[in-house]
């Protein structure tokens, strides 16, 4: 930043960051909406003084200020031209927490999963938890004012919102609480100097007389109407003890709750608790023939107060018969319902929940609605159906093309009395201009999600989605709803609430927002003067161009649609301390930049809307996407499945050819061929590679230890095998891969002589390396060679019963997952049969074993405690399942997974000097510490070469491989 910059002034008074650069203001041009809008800079704030510093800043150099959170928002809340003032980086600490009055003191940062797994000790949770808890920040929940699952018995944040210390646009601080109405009265009586005077005033004057509160009682949604977030709630003021005489005391903080930062820049929450639900939780889950009867069942639902009741149609359960992951999950479906109503009851007893679900399955059969109610008990069935709803919404998402499942009318909410109706009227809409969405979501409180197939890219589709979200604006006021019901107005819904309010009442709140912030300051362009729902969409009208590719894209229409997966919504943003292992350069540094969103946003934008005649010539992007160490995780984790690793290694693949290939990048993607040299000279290689001097030389951190090479390879102790053992069950090929082979030739020699014990011959055929090197390092037309090397080779010895099996994850599982898609023309096929019996030891061994094949009477009955840590590309493409399985095949064994995602080596990001620390960083948020708490007689193991040098590493302690543990627990 150049001391001309008006914001190089702004850097220098603040604390936390400011940025100006691109690659910042891109990242934070779009949030999980439809819309993207480049903003001046980007201020990660550390303290309220900055964000005062902020809005004196933007006041005086006339701009605006867009308060984010984690940027989850549907409908453009965060999207703005302005100052976007990230709070989730810095300003995320618990201040205080009194448990016997039920309260907590947070900043506007901290994480809704995270704050409810410090109070669950105290049997406390913040009520409302939306869909997104694992990464949105409750400054956002209240600013949008969010719900969720349990809206019907929790309320929204608006209902749990005692007390917000703010910053205002002219910069001066107030507290809004809860105040009796002689305290009202009081502060309208206040110095008229005064922003908080003229605030109070404004609602006095506008509350009390009779014509406004008419006007907004005749136009605000039904207060039957629970889930409601259209413009400012007036209508919710109005109806306390000033204006009613009712004894209800007046908080402003249920005016800020909704608001979307357009009034008031929170820095302190105080936030009402409730207690845990009772233990005893079971889903009713009532299958119905027609949508019609669901929405009928609904109501009867609802009499026997249930804490949530879902609907799920038949498109998204019908989207789940093909997946074999899914099909377990189907366990409580019996036919093909039209729809079902998941009905929640949580009770102090199970007698209790028995009785409750056996009379709601009475009142259904008494109305003759629906044909089979199972209730689900159990955390880890439940835990089931709710993956097959999001499994099912997750393949609706994935559709290939431009054709998006898109917010727009996904949020209308009516009394559910009037569902049937408005949902016929709703379908009638839709068939008039050839359009169908899936119905699902909170139908207990009258709020069913509805995403309708659009082309956002195209002209047509475009205008079309103004003409549907005006038409069903004038609907949702026939039933007198709420365009919102709880994702807000932001620049998606904004322009019609003059209509679903009226002139007169968009009017009052207009002067409300003057009143608060008269030099629009604080996010304009939300609920109040926005501009056309169509302006600033996030993606270009027009073909996208075509891009020539290393990989096979097809399954997602090419290159630029996979990276446009990517919806924005998130997932990726969740903490370690959630669990999970997707995203670990995030969970290590929570920057945007460093997350699959920010990578997914920087390769959307300069593919799209690069100057340059090629694209991919953006050092910019090279940046970025060296951070990602190529989990995989995203693959799986993320909800959209983007696969951030392959879209890198595609892109430095294109940089690459621009800007030639750099030594180091060369050196490590043909390491398998540098082993082979310097095998030859062993001794002084491994001296070699441990000195200073090398490390320096090739750019690794002095403190990284160097693999050495191990004194005979696989391959060589296999030339002279000792005779296979008589009466083999079958045969079984293994895949020497590269790092086995040369660096830890004694884990494959166990590993062969294990499958030998337990009756199998063993094969190394002939193959090249896996290719694992290259593809890290993005050499994806080399990989793709040595692919087709070893498609060839391995394809006619590998079958169902001689199957490939792998020790090392990252190698035998590119089989799987790179191979298919590195593949071309009739090799494709192979490719995807090879994979089909490509197999980690680990899989391969709990498989024989589960159909008998292997008897625990082979193996000790000692007693052992294992402390396991699963390779994070087993995760995402594999399972850690069956090596619990094989590790516990000795009667005695207990297993213990070490709830961590990556461990931070990822091959040789960890060896870099560059990465050094960041390695670290993430193996010390959950690993290390729980290797160091183990004790001395529990075993350590992990799967992954990388991971047990990083490990060893970072504390000292021994890690074997699985098949070691196995090998050494045989008896004789």
């Amino acid at each position: 930043m150049k001391a001309t910059d008006p914001f190089f002034a702004l850097k220098q008074q603040l604390e936390g960051d400011v940025f100006t650069d691109n690659v910042q203001r891109v990242l934070y041009a779009t949030d999980a909406s439809s819309y993207r809008e480049m903003p001046q800079a980007v201020c990660r704030p550390k303290s309220k003084e900055d964000i005062r510093t902020i809005i004196a800043f933007a006041r005086e150099n006339n701009t605006s200020v867009i308060p984010r959170a984690a940027g989850t928002s549907l409908a453009g809340q965060v999207v703005g031209a302005g100052i976007v003032v990230d709070i989730s980086k810095y300003m995320n600490r618990i201040l205080a927490f009194d448990a016997a009055a039920r309260w907590v003191e947070v900043e506007p940062g901290v994480n809704l999963a995270e704050l409810n797994l410090f109070l669950a000790p105290h049997g406390l949770q913040f009520g409302p938890e939306t869909s997104t808890a694992n990464r949105c920040c409750i400054g956002g929940m209240v600013g949008n004012n969010s719900c969720g699952l349990h809206s019907l018995i929790y309320g929204s944040a608006r209902d749990h919102l005692l007390e917000a210390e703010c910053l205002m646009a002219d910069g001066s601080e107030i507290t809004f609480k809860a105040m009796t109405t002689a305290e009202f009265r009081r502060r309208c009586q206040g110095d008229p100097e005064l922003l908080e005077t003229r605030i109070y005033r404004n609602l006095e004057e506008m509350l009390s007389d009779p014509e406004n509160q008419k006007q907004i009682r005749a136009e605000f949604p039904d207060p039957k109407v629970k889930r409601r977030n259209n413009g400012y709630a007036i209508d919710v003021l109005l109806e306390t003890d000033p204006f009613t005489g009712n004894g209800e005391s007046l908080n402003v903080c249920k005016l800020l709750a909704g608001s979307e930062g357009t009034l008031a820049f929170s820095t302190r929450l105080k936030l009402n608790l409730i207690p845990l639900p009772p233990t005893f939780k079971g889903l009713v889950c009532a299958h119905f023939s027609s949508l019609e009867e669901a929405y009928q069942g609904n109501l009867i639902a609802l009499k026997r107060q249930p804490g949530a009741v879902e609907l799920m149609d038949d498109i998204i359960m019908n989207c789940t018969k093909e997946n074999i992951e899914q099909r377990k999950n189907r366990f409580f479906i019996q036919g093909d319902p039209k729809a079902m109503l998941m009905i929640e009851f949580a009770c102090e007893t199970e007698p209790e929940l028995l009785q409750v679900a056996a009379a709601l399955e009475r009142d259904f059969r008494e109305a003759k609605l629906g044909y089979h109610f199972p209730l689900v008990q159990g955390a880890e069935n439940i835990k089931k159906v709710w993956a097959l709803r999001t499994a099912g919404l997750g393949v609706l998402s994935n559709i290939p093309g431009d054709k998006r499942s898109t917010t727009v009318i996904e949020d209308t909410s009516v009394a559910p009395e009037y569902l049937a109706g408005y949902m016929a009227d709703f379908d009638q809409v839709l068939e008039k201009y050839g359009l169908s969405c899936v119905k699902y979501a909170h139908i207990a409180t009258g709020e069913i999600h509805l995403r309708p197939l659009l082309n956002l890219k195209d002209e047509a589709d475009v205008e079309l989605y103004h003409t549907i979200a005006k038409e069903i604006a004038v609907l949702v006021k026939k039933y007198r709803g709420s365009l919102s019901g709880e994702h807000g107005d932001g620049r998606l819904r904004g322009e019609f609430i003059p209509f679903m309010l009226g002139d007169h009442n968009y009017q009052l709140i207009k002067k409300l927002k003057q009143t608060w912030d008269p030099d629009n300051i604080l996010n304009p362009g939300k609920i109040i003067d926005t501009p056309p729902i169509t302006e600033n969409l996030r993606y270009l009208v027009g073909e996208p161009r075509l891009i020539n590719t290393a990989f096979d894209f097809s399954e997602q229409d090419g290159f630029l649609r996979a990276v446009e997966m990517c919806n924005g919504s998130a997932d990726c943003r969740k903490s370690s301390i959630i669990g999970g292992t997707m995203c670990p350069t995030f969970m290590a540094t929570k920057d945007e930049d460093k997350s699959t969103r920010g990578r997914a946003n920087l390769l959307r934008e300069f593919l799209t809307r690069s100057p340059k005649a090629n694209p991919f010539d953006h050092e910019e992007i090279f940046q970025v996407l060296e951070l990602c160490i190529s989990c995989k995780a995203c693959k799986s984790e993320c909800p959209s499945n983007v696969d951030m690793a392959k879209l890198k290694a595609e892109f430095l693949q294109h940089y690459y050819e621009i800007h030639g290939i750099p030594m180091r990048a060369r050196l490590i993607a043909c390491l398998p061929q540098l082993y082979q040299m310097g095998r030859i000279v062993r001794p002084l290689t491994n001296w070699m590679t441990g000195t200073v001097a090398f490390k320096k030389m090739i750019g690794f951190a002095e403190e990284r230890s160097i693999p050495k090479l191990s004194r005979l390879s696989l391959r060589q102790w296999y030339r002279n095998p000792r005779k296979y053992m008589d009466g083999s069950k079958r045969k079984v090929y293994l895949f020497a891969d590269e790092f086995t082979d040369q660096n830890e030739s004694d884990l494959g020699v166990k590993a062969i002589l294990l499958l030998r014990k337990l009756g199998y011959e063993v094969v190394i055929p002939k193959h090249r390396e896996s290719g694992r090197t290259y593809l890290s390092k993005g050499l994806v037309k080399t990989a793709k060679k040595i692919a087709a090397e070893n498609i060839l080779q391995l394809h006619p010895l590998i079958s169902e019963m001689t199957p490939l099996v792998g020790i090392e994850p990252s190698a035998i599982l590119a089989f799987r997952d790179e191979y298919p898609d590195l593949a071309e023309g009739p090799l494709k096929e192979k490719a995807c049969q090879l994979a089909a019996h490509a197999l980690m030891i680990d899989e391969f061994i709990a498989s024989e074993f589960e159909k008998g094949n292997i008897s625990t009477t082979l193996f000790t009955t000692s007693s052992k405690q294992i402390k396991l840590h699963g390779h994070c590309q087993q995760k995402a493409v594999a399972s850690t399942t069956p090596t619990k399985k094989m590790l516990e095949i000795p009667v005695n064994y207990r297993v213990t997974e070490i709830a961590s995602g990556c461990c931070g080596m990822a091959g040789s990001f960890g060896y870099e000097k560059e990465h050094y620390e960041l390695s670290r960083k993430i193996g010390e948020m959950v690993l290390f510490p729980a290797v160091r708490q183990a004790g001395d007689d529990e075993i350590i193991t992990a799967p992954g070469t990388s991971c047990r040098h990083h490990i060893n590493d970072g504390t000292g302690r021994k890690v074997l491989h699985p098949v070691e543990v196995l090998y050494e627990a045989l008896l004789g």
